[in-house]
């Protein structure tokens, strides 16, 4: 009776047939879209409050409870049946019998299939088989699927379908919907330790006059009444620095950047940043706090510093292993079997040649970088691969980190960090450059960048600028992506598998 038992129907039949089934439910005098329904606890709740009890101690102490879900699956045999209902992750069986429900409510069962929503009154118990489910008094109509549930939902071979109709992948993975459960314990877990810590949560401007923050090509789009070209943000960084001259000394933000660049398992245009800035602090404060917050982030979220990431163990365990991006370089060239003197990574010409070895990049790109470009290219292709544990990389070129204080002992360096797990950057900071001569020198150097072709080379913000010279105190700030880091949490593959609605290519 029920349509998934007739996988060889035409899906236009069967969505026929269900909708036969409305017209039917409505005649039994129910409502075809009811307004509300009245549960008076989860199906999640009974889960966790009966799932250790007994069938004796159940019988014991019987409770009823009114639940409410969707049919999953329907198991029939003569006059009972087995209907199993979810909510969120949680699963549990309603009991049917012809002999205890009304005439009307066993013909509102005749006509429910998997997919439908309903509402059970009864009690809880054990059946023979030692099932937790609900012996249904009452059963009650919420509302119709029209459409079938996919009788085999293909995972990966269906990964497009999977994204496009996450709300049909979220019905039958429970899986997915534990990620999603995941991330959102994360984002929690990160404001409460901000907000613990003393900083204020901000919101800053989604569409900008500068694309500025960041090195990356932006989205632009229009305001009419303006008649004012704007960008979506690529970064909040220069607004909540200019916070800080504001006079609050700590504030984060946790919202979408976009970015109108590649799409990559690791990569989606826009996404979901914690960004933060601590007056009187500079990178080094920031490491110890990173390695504070994430190792309990993990042990709360997982209950463990431990997890396992495409089959990599990975220890959030401090402290985090640390290189320079000049010993990375040397290290891990060595695992390619690239022996590199470090002293070779101060001369452009060698440089070109190791870079050229990897072949990541050819040489004629490769000679059109200027000698910061070229450590950081190279540092790319040979080590972040390799950065499995957590892994913080500091000293980088000042000619990458045009919003970075430099180093006083070695001015080509600055004061910055990048932070490595499982292979991909999770999180960038630095002492942040307060100087404000110095920082329009810099933006001066991108616009040149930008004139030579390089499209993501920082865009300037004289306001900026202008904010700078009302004083800023030493400051360090830093942005940690949120999708990234969930995807390490869960052992997602992809970016898409973290996002719900990820942006997909037009059919």
């Amino acid at each position: 009776m029920n349509d998934e038992t007739t996988p060889e129907i035409e899906e236009s039949e069967l969505i026929r047939v269900r909708r036969e089934k409305i017209e039917r439910i409505v005649a039994l005098g129910y409502e075809a879209f009811p307004t509300k329904a009245s549960p008076d606890t989860t199906i999640a709740e009974v889960v966790a409050k009966h799932g250790s009890k007994s069938a004796a101690d159940l019988e014991a102490t019987p409770e009823r409870v009114k639940i409410a879900g969707r049919i999953m699956m329907i198991r029939e045999f003569g006059k009972t049946a087995f209907l199993v209902l979810s909510e969120r992750t949680a699963r549990v069986q309603v009991y049917c019998r012809k002999d205890l429900l009304s005439e009307k409510e066993w013909e509102l069962y005749k006509n429910l299939d998997a997919g439908d929503w309903i509402a059970a009154e009864g009690v809880v118990f054990r059946t023979k088989t030692n099932e937790l489910s609900v012996k249904a008094a009452h059963i009650d109509f919420l509302v119709k699927a029209i459409r079938p549930l996919p009788s085999k939902w293909h995972g990966l071979t269906d990964v497009e379908q999977r994204y496009r109709q996450r709300y049909v992948d979220l019905i039958v993975n429970d899986e997915v919907k534990a990620t999603f459960e995941t991330r959102a314990k994360i984002v929690r877990y990160i404001r409460n330790w901000f907000d613990a810590h003393g900083y204020i949560e901000v919101e800053t401007p989604m569409m900008q006059q500068i694309a500025g923050g960041a090195a990356a090509r932006p989205f632009v789009t229009h305001h009419n009444a303006l008649d004012l070209d704007l960008f979506l943000r690529i970064a909040p960084e220069l607004y909540l620095k200019r916070l800080i001259v504001g006079g609050l000394s700590r504030v984060y933000e946790i919202n979408r950047n976009f970015r109108n660049e590649g799409i990559s398992t690791q990569h989606n245009p826009e996404f979901t940043m914690l960004e933060f800035y601590q007056a009187y602090a500079d990178y080094e404060d920031l490491i110890a706090l990173t390695e504070e917050l994430l190792s309990g982030l993990v042990s709360d979220v997982k209950a463990t510093e431990r997890l396992t990431f495409r089959g990599n163990d990975i220890s959030f365990a401090r402290p985090f292993a640390r290189f320079t991006m000049k010993e990375a370089i040397v290290h891990f060239g060595a695992k390619r079997a690239i022996t590199i003197d470090p002293a070779s990574l101060d001369d452009r010409t060698q440089l070109i040649d190791l870079l050229t070895r990897t072949g990541e990049i050819g040489r004629a790109d490769a000679e059109k970088m200027n000698l910061g470009k070229l450590i950081a290219a190279l540092f790319e292709a040979l080590a972040e691969e390799h950065l499995i544990d957590p892994t913080f990389i500091t000293d980088f070129p000042v000619e990458v980190s045009p919003l970075s204080k430099q180093r006083k002992d070695d001015p080509r360096y600055v004061e910055r960090f990048e932070l490595y797990v499982g292979g991909m950057e999770i999180a960038n900071a630095f002492s942040e450059l307060n100087d404000p001569d110095e920082q329009a020198r810099r933006f001066q150097q991108q616009i040149g960048e930008r004139a030579g072709g390089d499209d993501e080379a920082h865009q300037a913000d004289d306001d900026y600028v202008n904010a700078l010279e009302y004083g800023m105190p030493p400051t360090a700030g830093e942005g940690v992506g949120i999708d990234r880091l969930t995807m390490i949490l869960t052992d997602s593959a992809s970016i898409r598998d973290v996002i719900l609605f990820p942006l997909m290519r037009k059919r």
